[in-house]
């Protein structure tokens, strides 16, 4: 293995000599003040993978690995020294140190991704040098939606490590929408009691005729999330929770009838969503509704640590608010401008109520509508419009355009794309995204905190079909996300291809049902279900 086969590339790799350093069963780590996390995962995560021991040892000894935090480095920076005789890897902060060691589990080769070891007796070895990289962004990270299918817990924590291979640190966990309410609220248990379940669940995109005819559901206890969180802190992730208002909420409205428009729909006959797409039921503007989401809030910060918590605000269909009387006065009562009024006081109540709480309101860019909230950070996912409008205005941004890194967009034109959904977004087209738009300047371009890639799951219906959308672009993203690249159509693509020839490898060791690049394998097509591609490239806006 050698430093060009790493993924995301560093900014700098250097052999220092011809020689490596050999892991083997007497080698010692050593871990300096702040450096635990790192060590305790070499422990558990690269050990195991080759079979050794790694016991303790002392600082800088003969056939060690040595952990140090450096604070000359930037917090996520770190510098990973290879000797023929120790290891060092230094950071910034513990994440630096823990970056640092995913660099190293990268250049042992495929085998230190397994759970065991493979050849008893091998020699695992690393060319001796030193690697000397850090991050682009602070934001890199990833969207799960597991409303429209659930994910157990086990999948979620396997996502997690996955991230962290990846060098991605923000995992964006959408627990709530229309089709399942996916987090245990104890004040309020008919969230999951009812919200968790569908009767049935539409096969395919929505316009298709095929029902799976099974109910489908499940959701998180409180001691899941805690269990998610402590282990997504363990690899320097952060989890960002999404609880959807006022929009994308049927399933709360079918466990709770009050929180909906009562006075234009029969609340009471409301069930979990079981098809796709937007629904027009959306929660009443009222103090009773601002209550009951305090509360939910209020346990949902209680198990997220989280600076941000994630609010939705997208696609929240005005219709019965035109049409409810009682929504009608509330306008006229609050002095808003219209439906796109209504749905700005709700965001601005929240993002107020959050800031007393010391956390940070995000939404999706549509809570530009009517106003954006003061402290409001945004997710530009419709393109680049909405982050860029929030960057001028003096809004942090995160920049997710579904044109770009929607996963669940198809990766191929051919016709055995499993559901094909969307736009063509090859590796390639990933790898040349850019987070930045060129109109923004010097100042505003700051306000981007990051990038992140979406996975909306409606044609997603087991960990097998999440993993072939996600991956292998999810590669090229991180590469993205962490990396200073030049401009999208001088980015060397056929680098990162030829780097990815190992990666896959890699894959293939942590057992990710990927696409290949000649196409998807028998068991992960789906003939004759249909999905809404989208003919041409993708408007850029």
């Amino acid at each position: 293995m050698t430093f060009g086969q790493l993924i995301p590339a560093p900014a700098r790799a250097e052999a220092t000599q011809s020689s490596s350093f050999v892991i083997d069963a007497s080698t010692t780590v050593w871990a300096g003040p702040g450096t635990g996390s790192t060590e305790r995962w070499l422990r558990a995560a690269l050990g195991p993978a080759l079979g050794l021991p790694l016991r303790d040892g002392t600082e800088g000894a003969a056939n060690s690995l040595s952990l140090y935090v450096d604070d000359s480095l930037e917090p996520e920076a770190y510098k990973l020294t290879i000797d023929s005789d120790r290891v060092e890897i230094r950071g910034g902060a513990g994440a630096g140190v823990f970056w640092g060691a995913q660099t190293l589990r990268q250049l042992l080769g495929p085998d230190a991704f397994r759970r065991a070891r493979l050849r008893p007796g091998a020699e695992y070895a690393v060319p001796a040098g030193v690697v000397e990289d850090a991050p682009r962004f602070g934001w890199r990270g990833m969207m799960l939606d597991v409303s429209r299918h659930f994910m157990p817990k086990d999948g979620v924590l396997r996502y997690l490590d996955l991230l962290a291979a990846h060098k991605l640190n923000v995992f964006h966990f959408h627990l709530t929408d229309d089709q399942g309410w996916r987090v245990e609220i104890k004040r309020h248990p008919k969230l999951t009691e009812t919200g968790s379940w569908r009767a049935r669940s539409k096969w395919g995109h929505r316009a298709s005729p095929l029902w799976e005819e099974r109910p489908h559901g499940g959701y998180y206890t409180q001691d899941d999330i805690r269990e998610i969180v402590a282990y997504a802190d363990s690899l320097h992730i952060a989890v960002v929770p999404e609880i959807d208002i006022p929009g994308h909420s049927q399933a709360a409205i079918s466990a709770y009838p009050h929180l909906g428009n009562t006075d234009v729909v029969d609340t009471e006959a409301l069930t979990v969503w079981d098809t796709w797409g937007v629904s027009k039921n959306v929660l009443a503007p009222t103090e009773d509704v601002l209550r009951f989401y305090e509360g939910v809030f209020e346990e949902i910060l209680d198990l997220f640590p989280s600076t941000f918590i994630h609010v939705g605000g997208d696609e929240c269909p005005k219709d019965q608010w035109k049409e409810s009387p009682a929504a009608q006065a509330r306008i006229k009562e609050l002095g808003v401008d219209g439906e796109d009024g209504l749905q700005s006081w709700f965001i601005r109540h929240f993002d107020r109520w959050l800031t007393a709480r010391g956390r940070r309101l995000i939404g999706w860019d549509e809570i530009l509508e009517g106003g954006l909230a003061e402290g409001a950070t945004v997710s530009s996912w419709r393109g680049y419009r909405g982050g860029i409008a929030a960057a001028k205005s003096g809004h942090d941004v995160i920049m997710c355009p579904e044109q770009h890194v929607y996963l669940d967009h198809r990766q191929d034109g051919g016709p055995d794309e499993p559901m094909p959904i969307g736009f063509i977004r090859t590796l390639e087209d990933v790898y040349r995204f850019e987070p930045v738009p060129a109109e923004l300047t010097e100042e505003e371009a700051a306000r981007v905190l990051g990038a992140q890639a979406n996975v909306w799951t409606e044609v997603m219906e087991h960990q097998g079909r999440v993993d072939y959308q996600v991956f292998p672009r999810l590669a090229a993203f991180c590469e993205v996300a962490w990396r200073q690249l030049p401009a999208p159509a001088e980015r060397d693509f056929a680098d990162f291809e030829r780097r990815m020839t190992e990666h896959y490898a890699r894959l293939d060791a942590l057992g990710v049902d990927y696409r290949p690049p000649s196409g998807p394998l028998p068991h992960q097509q789906r003939p004759g279900v249909l999905g809404r591609p989208i003919e041409g490239a993708p408007p850029n806006v």
